[in-house]
């Protein structure tokens, strides 16, 4: 409620209401001392409270610092939201958000506001605002006035003046709201705006499942935390008219397999193509480093000694030892090791290995463990071939007449591996073998993921696609689908490699080393 100023002679007294003379010190009623009546005092007329201008002026006398809570009334605030459907409580209205003065004549905003009111800190939080508004961060000039505030000042801003860079209404814009303008963006707005995540930078890898977050060194997403698949889960590669496919499995947690295609010109100018494939022993330690590194190895040997002239045969023989002693190096003691670890040869990192050479006419394979080679003709009326003798239990009992192929791999013990490389191997037996085709076909070069589920060549023919000679990557694509539909129990690794040859004749030449 509004107090109501006396003059300094009343007319009645403020005790009983009697009438009084402009003489009477004392109510000739009730005695009221009229001495005691506060004197009026001086006129303060009040007025609204404003948008203080932009730039730095000292408040008028007697301005609001003086008006009373009734007149105060006289302000039309900004009327808060009511709290809406999701639930989301109104926004609070703080001192901060409306311009005006506070009780010692200060404004509640602006610059002067934010320095506490002291002349000089006005001064710098200005020509912070400046600097940040300048396109090259330079200071204006000592005593010019800043951009917006001179133009408030002038009563010349434009309407694109009385915007801030955030939207924001400037202190004396005009708009068609009742609301008071706010001289920097709402913070109630910025409070539930939502993050948006960084894109992630240039080359960045980008998490598989959200498609946004950055994938960690561990292999999870900083985003959604989802695991990534591993590089060597599932790979591609195809060269010209060679192709290779590696898959996981749907079983195995990690892909011990690899691969490795290239190719080279030999001393006579004609081509050779290369493609290892190597499947690493999962009882053994670390067989995917193992697999890697004989693939690897192998490759390296066969693109230095083919150029030179080497016979591809002999090339490949000194490959696969070359590959051996890649897989016997994991094994050793790691640098810096405090203790010698005496079970590290026990457990050693192994393989199996089969690679095949495509040198002018004839094609040459290099085997040690039970991973195939396969020969498709492309007219599949004529027979296919198995072109390697597993290291295996089962083909050791087929080889001493104690089984037949079926009954030796139906039984447990049909795929322990009875040659592999690796620092533990009993000896190493490169298998090597010449083949001369007299007409054109497919060599399917492949881990046992793959020929578990097409066993004999008959089946592994009925697996390849018939426009596998012209879509390599396709059936090679289809071939690892066919293991996986098949139940995937292993890890699965397919090399197609087409041959074309003019017919020569009926048969083949074979040499076997």
């Amino acid at each position: 409620m509004s107090q109501s100023h006396q003059q300094p002679a009343v007319s009645r007294c403020p005790g009983c209401e009697e009438p009084l003379d402009a003489a009477d010190l004392f109510c000739g009623a009730c005695g009221y001392d009229l001495s005691a009546v506060p004197a009026r005092p001086g006129d303060r007329p009040t007025m609204a409270i404003t948008v203080p201008p932009a730039g730095p002026s000292a408040p008028e006398p007697g301005a609001a610092a003086g008006a009373s809570p009734r007149e105060a009334e006289a302000v039309r605030w900004p009327a808060a939201a009511e709290t809406d459907s999701s639930d989301v409580p109104a926004p609070v209205h703080c001192p901060a958000d409306v311009p005006g003065t506070d009780s010692d004549g200060r404004p509640l905003s602006g610059p002067e506001a934010a320095a506490g009111g002291s002349p000089r800190e006005a001064e710098a939080v200005r020509v912070r605002h400046d600097q940040r508004a300048a396109p090259d961060g330079a200071v204006p000039e000592e005593g010019a006035p800043s951009s917006l505030g001179a133009a408030a000042a002038a009563g010349t801003a434009s309407p694109e003046d009385a915007e801030s860079p955030e939207g924001a209404a400037v202190p004396g814009s005009s708009g068609d709201s009742d609301d008071f303008p706010l001289a920097a963006p709402d913070p109630r707005t910025a409070e539930h705006a939502p993050a948006s995540p960084a894109a992630p930078a240039s080359g960045t890898k980008v998490c598989v499942a959200c498609r946004s977050g950055r994938v960690d060194p561990d292999g999870y997403c900083e985003n959604c935390g989802h695991a990534q698949p591993r590089e060597r889960d599932h790979m591609e590669h195809e060269l010209d008219a060679v192709a290779a496919v590696s898959d996981r499995g749907l079983r195995h947690h990690r892909n011990e397999d690899s691969f490795a295609l290239s190719s080279t010109a030999l001393p006579d100018g004609s081509s050779a193509v290369v493609a290892i494939v190597c499947d690493g022993v999962s009882s053994a330690s670390r067989p995917d480093e193992a697999s890697a590194a004989a693939a690897n190895a192998a490759n390296e040997a066969l693109l230095a000694s083919l150029p030179r002239g080497t016979h591809p045969q002999q090339a490949m023989h000194e490959a696969i030892v070359a590959a051996s002693e890649a897989v016997n190096a994991l094994a050793q003691e790691p640098a810096g090791a405090r203790e010698p670890d005496t079970h590290r040869h026990q457990n050693a990192p192994a393989c199996t290995l089969v690679g095949a050479v495509m040198a002018g006419d004839l094609l040459i394979i290099g085997w040690v463990g039970d991973s195939r080679a396969y020969w498709v003709p492309e007219d599949r009326a004529r027979p296919t071939a198995r072109l390697t003798e597993d290291d295996s239990w089962a083909a050791q009992m087929v080889a001493a007449g104690l089984m037949n192929e079926a009954e030796a791999y139906a039984d447990d013990r049909a795929h322990a591996i009875t040659g592999w490389l690796g620092a533990d191997a009993y000896e190493l037996e490169p298998h090597t073998a010449a083949f001369k085709p007299d007409r054109p076909g497919l060599v399917v070069v492949c881990t046992d993921g793959l020929w578990n589920y097409a066993e004999s060549a008959e089946e592994m023919a009925a697996a390849v696609p018939a426009d596998a000679r012209e879509r390599p990557l396709h059936a090679a694509r289809v071939l690892v689908g066919h293991a996986l539909d098949g139940g995937g129990h292993d890890n699965v690794t397919v090399a197609l490699m087409p041959f074309a040859v003019r017919p020569q004749g009926a048969g083949s030449a074979r040499e076997t080393v």
